[in-house]
Parts: structure tokens; sequence; C-alpha cells
């Protein structure tokens, strides 16, 4: 998108502001979770304080006061931390995450362009907290709102004062000498909000342009930068905290900083710095400090105190003195320094690109139908029997199948982000709850789709809650059952057969069979004197609306919402299970595609229909056996495969389409392959299973389609996609297939309706 005016450059400055922002607040999160449990872990601390100032500094350049104001006490705070004037507490810990979530709140404001009334408040009643945390409820003199007044109390001592002679208790004059190159405003730079958030420091005492270097109106480039900037600073900030403000603008300014007590040497070298040998240039740039208070004359006449001590050390003779500084190598030695600051963050943004969302959703639906197009192209080279044709149409279908592979692979993100958000939810919740949790995560840089990601955050949460809630006990009860006081509450991923599986575990109470029973019965879910096994009771939970809680919580009620949960997983066409033990824990078992997008299948023809297989689940190919031939009216049975007994499926009776004939009627299948049909092997996690279909087609890259919400009752299919010779095939989706087939009376009437033994036997 081109950026035609202000308005658009401010705005993509604006975004990417805010996105910077929300990946510093998770850094500030996961530092201050860290501090709570590791306290004298000092570079922890320094990361949440840069992340903090990272965060006020660019909510200053946009003009975000509100954001910067509350942040300044966040910070403070945290400065006490990190100097040792504090100590971490409970009580510092809880005020700060509860600082994080009101910078949250703020960004939000920002966001939305919209204040709330309630939000201001909070930030008043919190930042008086977080002052009286650090010893100073009675002295505000450190906040942004009253860094005025109290730097206007000290400005007419510092004014009059020389530099040099500033009392060190006292708030003293800093100049800041400020040149910027000529794209700064082309890369997005506000010079004045620079200026802005320099006065969170303490007080601008004065400040002058110089414009000597803007050309003439008609050599003018509206575009181009010829800003300079002279300012006198009463701060008693340090010398890092000055330069952090001007951190994002360092590779498109020059910048020179002298503190207080700067001797009269180190301004003549800063004029020569400025201006070279041009005398005019010189006497200008020395009225225009004259201006800010700052009398070179003055200072060269007056002896700095440290010559005025008898007992002042005599400096050692200087070989340069008496020598002009040589400004050629002043500005060679603040090049190589910018260009060593600069070099670090230029190879993170190398390593680094931030792309649209919507952008790369675009790229992958080209890739898509570049995959079709070069499945027909492959078809007419088989049709035309050329055998250059065909090399040619098979090099580049290599190429799309890399091309298809390296676009997913930017939509890959390690499922750890998503874990992490949960370290706060278990320390806010195990506090409330007066438990003692640990998290325990493993397999974080698992990768998963993007939008997976985002989708899977909302059922991850509500199954932490219930493990957290209702799963583990309190430690008076896990020290009376002989457990470990302190209980354990896992997040585990890993791939697996071409799926990502995804588990929560606790070693908490287990589920209570009975209790389930119970709750089956009274609401008619089950009938009186039915047996179940365990897989079949805990799947009771998932009914809507199933509890057993006695009362419902804040947090989560033990099967409250779990058919939501399992509603969104299979949305993503996913599977959920569950295991537990009595009295040593559950976990919930989460399986998953890798991608929503494209996938390699294994194509297949049952009646006339085309039907993908996702070839990361296809095992092996056989015959037929013996024992599906002797049962062709049957939708499903068990074979023999080298000794071990597996249940199998016929697709074509399953979905009653077998070459046309309806179902029941007299039929011979695989009448276009000599009578011939095969059975594929499939694994779908634990589970093993048969499908009967007519043809085997082989490998083939597909592309999923959704299906149009016509096809919704259609049982176990994933979506479709198009074959290269514009036929439709229809991808299957193996969990809600195996769940169709193995539910009693899922198939017609008039077959017999798979056995209820079908799971056993799957599981071996």
């Amino acid at each position: 998108m081109a950026l035609d005016d202000d308005a658009d450059i401010i705005a993509a400055a604006r975004a990417g502001f805010l996105d910077e922002a929300a990946d510093m607040l998770q850094q500030f999160e996961q530092a201050l979770l860290v501090m709570e449990s590791s306290p004298e872990d000092a570079e922890n601390l320094n990361a949440a304080f840069r992340a903090a100032h990272t965060i006020k500094g660019t909510a200053g350049l946009f003009g975000c006061d509100a954001v910067v104001s509350f942040t300044h006490e966040v910070e403070t705070l945290m400065e006490a931390l990190r100097s040792g004037e504090l100590q971490v507490s409970e009580d510092i810990s809880a005020a700060l995450l509860e600082g994080l979530d009101q910078m949250g709140a703020l960004m939000d404001e920002v966001r939305s362009g919209q204040t709330d009334p309630a939000v201001q408040a909070r930030s008043q009643a919190l930042g008086q907290r977080l002052r009286a945390l650090r010893g100073q409820a009675s002295d505000s003199s450190d906040s942004p709102d009253a860094a005025a007044p109290s730097s206007a109390a000290s400005a007419a001592a510092a004014s009059a004062a020389t530099p040099g002679q500033a009392g060190a208790g006292a708030n003293a004059a800093w100049h800041i000498s400020l040149r910027f190159g000529l794209d700064a405003l082309r890369n997005g730079l506000d010079p004045l909000a620079f200026l802005r958030y320099l006065a969170t420091l303490g007080e601008v005492q004065a400040s002058r342009t110089l414009v000597g270097d803007i050309p003439p109106l008609a050599a003018l480039d509206a575009e181009a930068c010829h800003l300079g900037i002279e300012v006198r600073l009463l701060s008693q900030s340090q010398r890092a905290d000055i330069e952090q403000v001007f951190e994002f603008a360092m590779d498109d300014c020059t910048l020179a900083i002298l503190a207080p007590d700067a001797a009269v040497a180190e301004y003549q070298a800063l004029l020569v710095q400025r201006c070279g040998d041009d005398a005019p240039a010189q006497a200008t740039l020395k009225t225009l400090w004259k201006e800010l208070g700052l009398d070179l004359d003055a200072m060269k006449a007056t002896p700095s105190p440290a010559a005025q001590s008898p007992t002042a050390p005599q400096a050692l003779p200087d070989p340069q003195a008496g020598k002009a500084p040589d400004p050629g190598s002043e500005r060679r030695q603040a090049e190589a320094e910018r260009r060593a600051k600069s070099e670090p963050r230029r190879a993170e943004e190398v390593r680094h690109v931030k792309v649209r969302a919507d952008k790369l959703d675009h790229l992958i639906d080209l890739i898509g139908e570049l995959v079709i197009a070069g499945s027909g192209a492959q078809m007419v080279a088989s049709s035309e029997g050329s055998a250059a044709f065909l090399e040619a149409t098979q090099r580049v279908s290599e190429l799309v199948q890399a091309t298809r592979d390296g676009a997913l692979a930017l939509r890959m993100v390690p499922v750890g982000e998503t874990f992490s958000r949960f370290n706060r939810v278990v320390r806010d919740t195990s506090k409330l709850l007066s438990k003692e949790i640990e998290l325990v995560v493993t397999g974080g840089d698992t990768e998963l789709d993007k939008s997976m990601v985002d989708l899977i955050g909302d059922p991850l949460m509500h199954l932490v809650r219930n493990s957290l809630d209702h799963g583990i006990e309190t430690p008076e009860e896990r020290l009376a059952a002989g457990k470990p006081r302190s209980g354990r509450l896992g997040l585990n991923a890993y791939h697996e057969a071409g799926s990502i599986v995804i588990e929560v575990s606790d070693d908490g109470r287990g589920l209570g069979r009975e209790r389930i029973v119970k709750k089956a019965l009274e609401r008619g879910l089950i009938a009186e004197g039915t047996v179940l096994s365990d897989a079949e009771v805990w799947q009771l939970i998932f009914a809507p609306g199933f509890s057993t809680a006695d009362a419902v919580t804040d947090i989560s009620g033990r099967g409250v919402g779990m058919d939501v949960v399992k509603r969104n997983i299979e949305s993503l066409r996913g599977q959920i299970s569950l295991a537990s033990t009595n009295g040593r824990g559950t976990t919930t078992q989460i399986r998953l595609p890798l991608t929503l997008a494209m996938i390699d299948g294994f194509l297949t023809l049952v009646g006339g229909v085309h039907y993908v297989l996702p070839l990361a689940v296809v095992s092996e190919c056989i015959d037929l056996p013996r024992e599906c031939r002797e049962q062709a009216d049957r939708t499903s049975g068990t074979f023999d495969l080298r000794g071990e007994v597996l249940p199998y499926l016929d697709l074509a009776l399953f979905y009653g389409a077998h070459n046309g004939a309806p179902v029941g009627a007299a039929h011979t299948f695989g009448s276009k392959n000599n009578g011939r049909r095969s059975l594929v092997v499939v694994r779908q996690g634990p589970v093993r299973i048969g499908l009967v279909v007519d043809r085997l087609l082989g490998e083939h890259q597909t592309v999923i389609k959704p299906l149009a919400s016509i096809f919704k009752p259609l049982e176990a299919l994933a979506g479709s996609t198009i074959l290269g010779s514009g036929d439709v095939a229809l991808v299957l989706d193996m969990q809600g297939l195996m769940a169709a087939a193995t539910r009693p009376g899922a198939t017609s009437a008039r077959l017999q309706p798979p056995s209820t033994k079908l799971v056993a036997a799957a599981r071996g």
C-alpha cells in the first residue's frame, strides 16, 4: 500500500507502535513472573525494566501522555528494585502485575481512540500505590505530572549557575545538541515528539532550532529534514536515560550530550564538531548558546572548582594540548559509535520481517491455485504422451511443492507463544484458590499454523482453569493423600503422524467415574444398567451443559462448557480425548492437523466419487482381504492383518454409493477395475482401521476448500478439493469418520450397524 500523505505515514507508524507495545507487554509479563520466583536474577530485572522503558519511550513519541505518565511510575519502582533500594516482595510483584494490566488497558484506549474515566481513575489510584511501595507516598516528585513544579523550583538556581558549577544535589542543566538527517521525516520521525518525551525526564529549560542549512525555496525538498536543535535540560537523570530518548532516531540523527559539569574544552570541541573551522558559523552557534543561558566566554574567564581547590590533583601533561580538535576525527568517531549501536538492531531486522496476515493468506491462496493448475498440466502432459513435456511438468511440480512448503512454513509459529500466557493464569488462580501449583511446559518449540494458534487459546484456557480449580487439590488435601504439597500442571506439545498433539495434564484427584455416571443417569444421557468403559464415561463430560460441580465458581466448573471446547476443536478438524486415574490426575489430549490450508493427500475412488485421505495417516495398502469379500453387504467388520485383528469400514456402503447402484441392490464393486478392490490401512493416534475403496490413485497435493453449508450434515468430511481434471474430490476427516463409523445407528438401517466392539478392536 502506498503512503500518500502524512496521515498515512502516521497511521502506519502508529500501527507498528501498537504491535511493538503488545510484544513488549508480553515480555514484561514474562519477566515479572520470573522475577517473582527468582528475585535474585539481575538480568531478568534488567529485561523487565527495558520492556517498560521501551513502552514508555514509544508512547512518548506518539504523544500518549496517559501511557507515559503511568508507565513512569512502574518504571521508577523497577529502577528501585534494580538498584537494590527495594527487595522483591509479594506486594511489589502483585502491584507490578496490576500495573502491567493497567498499561494494557491504557494501550487499548490508544488503539480505540476513546478514553474511559474509570481507567484514568485506576491509573491514579494504582500510581499512588506504586509510589507508596517505594516509600514516596507523600512525595510524588518523581511523577511526570509533578515534574514541572519540582523542576521549576530549581530552575532559577540552575540557570544562574554556569556549567561546571552545578550543585551535586540539585537538578542540573544537561546540554543536548541534535542534528537530524535528511531522511528523518521520510522515515516517519517527528522531531517534536522527542522533545515532548524529553520533558518527562525533567524540564526543558530552553531550546533553539537552527535553520541555517535550509536551502532556498526553489531547491527545497518538502520531505527532507534540515533541522538542528540545541536544548538545555534540567534533570537528575543519567546520561544513559537521556540517550535512550533518542534510541529510535540513532540511524537518522547525530547526537551530542554534555553533562552539567562538562568542562569548557568539551564545549569547544562540540563547537568545532558542529561548525568545523567556519568562524562565522561558530559565532552564530555561540550566540545561540548564549540565548540558552550558556555563555562560553564567561565560562573561560571563570575557573572551575577543581582548579580553585589547593588539594586538587595535578593533571598529567596532555600531548595533544594546544592543538585544535580535529573535526573530521570527531565525526568519524561519532559515526563509528552510531554504526556500532545500529548494527545489532539491523541484524535483528534482517532475521525478522513483519508481514500483514491478509497478504500471507492471499499468497497461500495463490499457491493453492498454482498447485491445482500444476496438476492439470501434468494430466495434459500424460495424455499427450510427450516425454519432454512430462519431464518439464514434473520439474515444475517439484518447484511448486517446494514453494508450497515454504509458504506454509511462513505461517508456522511455536505453540509455546500460546503456552506462555498461562504462566500468569496459573500464578493468579493458584493464589486465589490458596493452592501451590507448578506449571511445567514442554514442547513449546513445536510449530503450528498461526491461524490455529489463535483459535486454540480459548479451549486451552478452559482446560487449564478446570485443572486448577477442580483437578488439583489444596496443599492440605495433597499432604493427607501422600502427595507433594505442590501440584503439577503440565502443558506438552509434539508432532505425531502428520498431526500436532497438545496435552493438558495434572496430578490431581482425577475424574470421579461414579459421580459422572450418576449425573448422566439423572439427565437421561444413559439408561439404567448401561455398562460403559472408562473412555465412554469420560466422553459424557462433553455433553452440552454437563457438570458434576455442586456449585459453579467464577473460575470453572469441571465439565461446564466442555461441549463448547469439543465443538471448537472439531471445527479445526481436531479431536479431543480424556484419560484419568482416580487419585493420580487427568490428561486431556487435543489432536490437530498441522495446517488448514494444504496437505499431502492420498487419492482414492469409491463408487465414482474421489476421496482424499491425509497421506500422513496412511500406513499401507493391500488387496481386499478374504474376510471383507465374504461379508460384502456389511458396512463394517474385522479382518486379519498378519495375525492382528483390525476393524474395517466399507466407504461405498458407509456413504451409500457403489457405482451408482442404490443401497441394498445387487452390485459388483469396482466394475471399472476388473472387480478388484483394495483396503487402505490408516492410523489416527492409537487407532488403526482399514478403509475399503474401489481404486487407488496415488499421492496428490491437496488444496482444501471449505464445503458449502448445504453439505454440513454429511459426516466425516473435512472439505473438498479440485483435481487437475476439474473434478471435485472430497477430503475425509479421519477423526470424524472413525467416530461416525463406531457410533451405533450411524449407517443405513438396511445395513448391519457397526459393532460397538469396533473401537476396542481398533485400539488393539
